[in-house]
């Protein structure tokens, strides 16, 4: 479920937009109410935190509530849409600006800390609820498809704007590779204890380094393969991810 970028006083700026027509009353209340159950999250965890209290603290109604946000999980989804669209639109200097893929890439991945910097308390928090691969919650699931697949063309336009010259067979095939680099720059910074989280900086910008060399390396056609056979075993083993419409390499 899409959230809007339009953000109610008292929480985190989630961004606003001058010029803009103001926001529909539907959609100034679904705002208000995620951004209040983002705050009672971060203030009492998310396990301790009811529908029932949400909508208390946002001065609607416990069917109101679930009317714009069918439960807590959707509430979740509604916050990684936020997060995706933020990323989107933080990034757009940085790509409009640079050609060579390191500095892209390291420049996506820098707003990505800098937006979810807010955030980081109650993710370590909420991170037992999103590590279940059976959860809703997870970034691999069903329901996190749409925040997915809009990270993942953050990457595509990180390919297709640099100098890198990149094998058509690995067009579709390396941004998905890079959104899951990600992933692993995101568990890091989950639990990253340094002052103002430097050392996810530092690993963000040496994995863009190490990114860029392996995208380097794709072009020579002996390691197309070995860079498919990497594709593939995320694709056939990780939930959310799995292909249903061909069948495993092996049994």
């Amino acid at each position: 479920m899409a959230a809007t970028n339009d953000a109610a006083d008292g929480t985190p700026d989630f961004g606003k937009d001058e010029g803009r027509k103001p926001p529909a009353k539907s959609e100034q209340t679904r705002a208000l109410i995620l951004e209040t159950a983002m705050r009672l999250f971060q203030e009492r965890g998310y396990d301790k935190t009811t529908m029932r209290a949400i909508a208390k603290e946002a001065g609607v109604s416990v069917g109101n509530a679930y009317y714009y946000y069918a439960g807590k999980e959707h509430l979740i989804q509604g916050f990684y849409d936020r997060i995706a669209a933020e990323h989107q639109a933080a990034v757009r200097p940085v790509l409009d600006r640079e050609t060579e893929l390191e500095a892209r890439l390291a420049g996506v991945l820098r707003c990505w800390l800098d937006i979810a910097a807010p955030y980081h308390e109650f993710a370590a928090q909420f991170f037992k609820n999103a590590a279940d691969p059976d959860s809703p919650l997870s970034p691999f699931s069903a329901e996190s498809e749409h925040a997915r697949e809009a990270a993942i063309d953050v990457h595509r336009e990180v390919l297709r704007g640099s100098k890198s010259k990149v094998p058509d067979e690995l067009r579709d095939i390396l941004p998905e590779l890079m959104w899951l680099s990600q992933m692993g720059l995101v568990l890091y910074w989950v639990f990253d204890r340094s002052p103002g989280r430097a050392r996810s900086y530092r690993l963000a910008a040496r994995g863009a380094r190490l990114t860029t060399r392996g995208v380097a390396l794709s072009r020579f056609r002996v390691l197309r393969p070995l860079v498919r056979e990497v594709h593939e075993l995320f694709t056939d083993f990780l939930p959310g991810m799995t292909r249903t419409d061909s069948p495993p390499s092996d049994a």
